[in-house]
């Protein structure tokens, strides 16, 4: 990548940190506030009962980038959450950026997760580079209606933290650029809306960090998916604390910085549909996996408290 890009990135970086420390502060004011209510008025203000969001529908083509063991996969086929019982195998293609050795050798428990799934008809591919999927002759000229990337991470083990955000925000913009190769074109989708919005639909710039503005109605996600019949979307999930807060992720996919190359494509803008809380104990045994595998003693310690939050996108007009 050009040194424009990353001078370009590296002010977004200082900005967003700004933007970032502002934001903690007020929600660091926000959750003192509560605890002093809470202890006022015990027993109240304890919400309804969770349910499950799914991004999904049983219609969907669904293709799974950068999957580790393939523990998610399973989970989406053998143990699916009971909307999504009548989902099709041969809807599912999941990909690895491992070869197939590579894989097992990383992940121990990788092989019967395949061999599972393979058997009930989910297409796995592996040698899929998420930044080049319009290069690989089996991707070429196919699309799907979600394309899901669950803790993605450049695996570089950059010790300098501003180095290794940058990198990481190189991959997501460099995977942005790849994906309208492969989603499915359509007229915009919409989605329920949110009971929890607190701004107005055309003021998304300044979106909580937690994104919790843009919650849906679980009634409604658990029931149809959230997401209208359309253009397909782009689901990625990160820890929401730091260091992977920094990413800032929808913020890259809204107002993605310029070309550094004369004649260089832009690239591509998105529009963020939604966000919601990831549980990964809803999907059963699914296990996030690190970059460098078990052998690096990596079990998914991805940043101490906060979140997994998913951002769901799609292609801005």
């Amino acid at each position: 990548m050009g040194h424009g890009k990353k001078t370009s990135l590296k002010a977004m970086l200082q900005s967003q940190q700004i933007r970032l420390k502002a934001k903690q502060k007020a929600a660091h004011a926000a959750e003192v506030a509560e605890r002093k209510r809470k202890s006022h008025n015990p027993g109240k203000g304890k919400g309804p009962i969770r349910q499950l969001t799914i991004p999904f529908k049983p219609t969907d083509k669904i293709l799974l980038i950068g999957e580790g063991n393939f523990s998610f996969a399973r989970a989406l086929l053998v143990d699916a959450p009971s909307a999504l019982e009548h989902l099709p195998p041969a809807n599912v293609t999941a990909t690895s950026y491992d070869s197939e050795e590579e894989c097992y050798s990383k992940y121990p428990d990788a092989k019967g997760m395949v061999d599972t799934i393979k058997q009930r008809g989910v297409e796995v591919l592996f040698n899929i580079d998420a930044t080049k999927l319009q290069k690989y002759s089996i991707i070429k000229g196919r699309r799907w209606d979600r394309i899901v990337w669950n803790f993605p991470h450049a695996g570089k083990g950059i010790t300098d933290q501003d180095r290794n955000i940058l990198c990481n925000q190189r991959l997501i913009l460099d995977f942005l650029r790849s994906v309208p190769h492969c989603i499915t074109l359509g007229p915009m989708p919409t989605i329920h809306p949110s009971r929890k919005r607190r701004k107005q639909d055309d003021d998304d710039d300044e979106l909580d960090a937690t994104g919790s503005d843009m919650e849906t109605s679980s009634i409604f996600a658990a029931t149809n998916g959230g997401v209208s019949s359309g253009r397909g979307t782009v689901l990625i999930t990160l820890r929401n604390v730091s260091p992977y807060s920094a990413w800032d992720v929808p913020r890259l996919a809204k107002t993605p910085p310029k070309p550094s190359k004369l004649g260089e494509e832009p690239n591509p803008r998105y529009k963020l549909l939604r966000s919601f809380v990831f549980h990964r104990n809803d999907w059963k045994g699914y296990e996030h996996r690190m970059s460098k595998g078990e052998r690096s003693h990596g079990h998914g310690r991805t940043g101490e408290g906060g979140e997994d939050r998913t951002w769901e996108f799609c292609l801005q007009d």
